[in-house]
């Protein structure tokens, strides 16, 4: 298991400007990085054990953020 936080700039380091404009100009765009990114810390402390919690409700997590992460990559490919 990978305690490296999954941040969006170490995920699509090529497209970091790109992210930058997207959420001053989108709002979508911005509420699926600030979701991502919410959910991406509480991953990181769970697999890090700052804040410990049940196997399933981590992977149901896990699940979310690769789902927003997916998007994300939606409408960084498209733009």
């Amino acid at each position: 298991m990978s305690h490296t936080p999954h941040e969006l700039s170490e995920e699509f380091p090529d497209k970091v400007e790109q992210m930058s404009a997207l959420k001053q100009s989108d709002a979508h765009f911005a509420k699926l990085a600030e979701d991502y990114h919410e959910i991406n810390r509480r991953v990181h402390r769970a697999e890090t054990n700052v804040e410990p919690m049940e196997q399933l409700a981590e992977e149901t997590l896990r699940k979310q953020r690769a789902a927003l992460k997916d998007q994300i990559y939606g409408i960084l490919s498209r733009a």
